[in-house]
C-alpha cells in the first residue's frame, strides 16, 4: 500500500541572479514534490551582485503563479535549514559532468551528517553551460545574457550593472 506522504523539498542556492536553468529546476520540482522552498543563501565568501532581499523579491515575482513554491532567505548550513523546515529532500540541479562530481560529494556529506536525502534534477540541455557566475561575468563586460535569464531579471541585471558602472 502506498502512503500519500506530504513531501517538502528545499532548493538552495545563491540565485545571484536566478537563471532560466534555475527556473527549469523549479518547474520540474513542482511536478514531483508537494511543496518547494527556494532557499536563498547568504554566503559571506561570495561577492553578491544583488542583496538577499532583492534576490528573494525577484524570485517571488517569478513564482507568483506557483502556490506550491515559497521563497526564503537563510544563512548557515543548508542541512540545518532543511531540518528546521521539516523538509525531507534537498533539490540540486545538474547541468553537466563537472556538477555531478561536486554535487555527489556534497549529497553524500549531507546525508552522512543529517540523514537528509538529495534529489538531482537535470536541467534542460540548453541550460547546461549556464551559471549565475558566468552570467554576472558576461554581463559585467556588456555581453548579451538576455536568453539566459528571465526577462524581468535581465532588466534588473542591466540596471544593477549600470548603477555599479560596469
Amino acid at each position: 500500500m502506498v502512503d500519500n506522504k506530504f513531501v517538502r523539498a528545499v532548493f538552495p542556492g545563491s540565485f545571484d541572479p536566478i537563471t532560466n536553468g534555475h527556473m527549469d529546476v523549479i518547474q520540474r520540482s513542482v511536478k514531483i514534490f508537494d511543496e518547494l522552498i527556494v532557499a536563498v543563501g547568504d554566503s559571506p565568501s561570495k561577492d553578491a551582485l544583488f542583496s538577499g532581499e532583492q534576490r528573494v523579491a525577484m524570485i517571488q515575482e517569478l513564482i507568483s503563479e506557483m502556490p506550491e513554491v515559497k521563497v526564503e532567505r537563510f544563512t548557515g548550513l543548508t542541512v540545518e535549514y532543511v531540518k528546521s523546515k521539516d523538509a525531507q529532500v534537498i533539490v540540486r540541479g545538474l547541468r553537466n559532468l563537472t556538477d555531478v562530481q561536486y554535487e555527489f560529494q556534497l549529497a553524500m556529506t549531507n546525508r552522512a551528517v543529517s540523514g537528509v536525502e538529495t534529489v538531482f534534477i537535470m536541467t534542460d540541455e540548453k541550460y547546461g553551460f549556464t551559471s549565475s557566475t558566468l552570467i554576472r561575468e558576461v554581463g559585467r563586460f556588456g555581453g548579451d545574457v538576455s536568453s539566459l535569464v528571465p526577462a524581468s531579471i535581465y532588466t534588473k541585471l542591466k540596471e544593477r550593472l549600470q548603477a555599479l558602472g560596469r
